[in-house]
């Protein structure tokens, strides 16, 4: 009842439901209060003999699917993020829920009180409350935000994987930011760039009395020298494209005639022939 603002209980007390609300999170997980509270608007839409006051998974299903199509029909936006979240018993699910439907249904303004805390149905409003060495670890807070009704209602491994992996890299994440907010528990060595030196910022020139170190440099009257330019290197030459002047030299050559190629090859086998015979052959 702690998160329910003071006009929402007397706005329940008033309506005289069949028991009173002691735990907001555990009396609205099954619909059946929700029903009853609608009835007394819509007394032809909602009839409170269709929906049981039970605790079963089952039964919260069946009132909850019987509320969400009077609300389709009705045109009430209520998210289904905080039916889900109220049906698993989520943290703040429930009391946001009563106060979306109180809202809806006179009309009227909630001062809301701001929280110190993120809403996203998650334990981290009271693990910030415990001190460092009693907070839950990765696979603790995995069994704290994800209920066992979640795995019956959706039996889809991968979508069970997914949840199970945003619950871990949200607890990192907190982790993390521990260890930035408070150093020396953790013996958080500083890194080698945060050991090094800085430079010191640029002086400004706004201020009214200026110090020498602030003061602007004066520039030298001297003329300034031309730069001198490249020396340019032969090879950084691009080639020309214009066609250069090829001289040819005619050369005459001389071809032999037959009769003289015969009687060469002639001389040159009776040269052969009177070689003197090597002794011993």
């Amino acid at each position: 009842m702690s998160g329910l603002p003071r006009e929402v209980l007397k706005w329940l007390q008033s309506l005289d439901l069949s028991y009173p609300v002691r735990n907001s999170r555990r009396d609205f997980s099954n619909g059946f209060l929700v029903a009853e509270i609608f009835s007394w608007y819509f007394p032809q839409e909602i009839q409170m003999h269709s929906y049981d006051n039970g605790k079963s998974l089952p039964t919260k299903l069946g009132n909850w699917s019987q509320l969400e199509r009077f609300f389709k029909r009705k045109c009430l936006d209520i998210p289904h993020e905080l039916v889900d979240g109220t049906i698993h018993c989520k943290p703040d699910a429930a009391e946001l829920l009563v106060q979306l439907i109180y809202t809806k249904l006179t009309n009227r303004t909630i001062k809301r009180v701001q929280l110190d805390h993120e809403i996203d149905f998650t334990d981290r409003a009271y693990q910030d409350k415990l001190p460092m060495h009693a907070r839950s670890t990765a696979s603790m807070a995995v069994k704290n935000n994800l209920k066992i009704t979640e795995f019956i209602t959706e039996p889809n491994l991968i979508t069970c994987q997914q949840k199970a992996q945003n619950i871990v890299d949200r607890h990192i994440e907190y982790r993390r930011e521990e260890r930035f907010e408070n150093p020396a528990r953790f013996d958080v060595m500083p890194t080698l760039g945060q050991l090094s030196p800085r430079k010191a910022p640029q002086p400004t020139y706004e201020d009214e009395n200026p110090t020498p170190e602030t003061q602007p440099r004066k520039l030298s009257s001297r003329p300034l020298k031309k730069p001198t330019p490249p020396m340019k290197s032969r090879t950084s030459q691009p080639p020309s494209r214009e066609p250069s002047i090829v001289q040819f030299k005619e050369v005459q050559v001389k071809q032999l005639d037959q009769n003289s190629q015969h009687s060469m090859r002639l001389s040159a086998s009776s040269s052969r022939g009177s070689r003197p015979a090597i002794e011993g052959y």
